[in-house]
Formats: structure tokens, C-alpha cells, sequence
């Protein structure tokens, strides 16, 4: 039954998003209201948020995890989109573990237990130490530059601590 209702509710996001495209192709004035050139990225979010919908109406709280990936790289698009700094790729890909981290704290919170919310926050940590990391190292986040080995130091404190917490 789920797979039956995850393939309507894909069909139609699939019809509605072609419709919107068709309608920007035969409607010159539409295209140009939407600006689909510079927020083209924003489909990707809104994919994202419906896969959270769809896991919200068939009782999934794992739809979460790829509802955050992808809505998450739909927000890295537009941001990259709208500045044109194609180059922060070379560091905000270290994003993207915590937005898994961000769908399993989602899905804990929406009835997975306690378990994912811990290891959402712990994959989220990490995610956000090694996007400061790449990010410093790659010049992009300025003052931290030149202090990022202590960003390493402060992940390995980080691991060590929470195996000594877990036995």
C-alpha cells in the first residue's frame, strides 16, 4: 500500500512540476515572473518539503532523512545560484551529512525514538566541524583560516569523548 501511495504522490509532483514548466513555455509573461533562471533551485527545495509530506501522510519518519538531503542541496543550489560562488562546492559538500543529520533528528523526533536524535545531533556536529574545516582551509570563512587544525583537534576530542559515552 505505501509503495502504491508513494508512486500517486511522485506522479503528481512530476505532472505538477511539468505543468509549470509548460505553462512558462507557452505563457512568455509567467517565465518571467517566476524567473525560473535564477530560482530554478527553489523546485529543489520544494521536492524536499514534499518528500517530508509524503513521509508525514503515510506514517514514514524516515521520508525525513531524503526530505533533508534534498531540500538541503536545494538550499546549497540557490545560494550558489544567486552569489555565483560556484567554488563553495569545494567545502559545502561537508553539509550534507548534517542535513542526514537533520532528517534523522526529524525522524526521531516524529516517532523513531530516542536513538536517531542522538545520532542526528552527533552527525550534525561533525558535519558542521568539517564544513568549518574545508570551508577555513579553502580561505572562504576568513579569521578561522589560520586556526583550523584546531577545528581537527576539537572533532577528535569530540570522538573520543562520546566512545568513552557509549560503553
Amino acid at each position: 500500500m505505501k509503495k502504491h501511495q508513494s508512486n500517486l504522490v511522485a506522479g503528481i509532483l512530476l505532472i505538477l512540476i511539468g505543468g509549470l514548466f509548460l505553462a512558462g513555455k507557452l505563457v512568455p509573461g509567467l517565465a518571467k515572473w517566476l524567473a525560473i533562471d535564477m530560482t530554478w533551485p527553489l523546485i529543489v527545495v520544494g521536492v524536499g518539503v514534499l518528500l517530508l509530506f509524503l513521509g508525514l501522510l503515510t506514517n514514514a519518519p524516515g521520508m525525513a532523512v531524503p526530505a533533508c538531503v534534498v531540500g538541503g542541496i536545494g538550499g546549497l543550489l540557490y545560494y550558489q545560484n544567486l552569489t555565483g560562488d560556484w567554488d563553495s562546492w569545494s567545502y559545502a559538500w561537508a553539509l550534507i551529512p548534517g542535513f542526514v543529520g537533520v532528517g534523522i533528528l526529524l525522524s526521531g523526533l516524529l516517532g523513531e525514538g530516542k536513538k536517531p536524535v542522538r545520532e542526528g545531533l552527533n552527525l550534525i556536529t561533525i558535519s558542521l566541524v568539517m564544513f568549518a574545516v574545508f570551508g577555513s582551509f579553502f580561505g572562504a570563512l576568513g579569521m578561522v583560516g589560520d586556526y583550523w587544525p584546531v577545528l581537527l583537534i576539537a572533532l577528535g576530542v569530540f570522538v573520543m569523548i562520546r566512545s568513552f559515552l557509549r560503553k
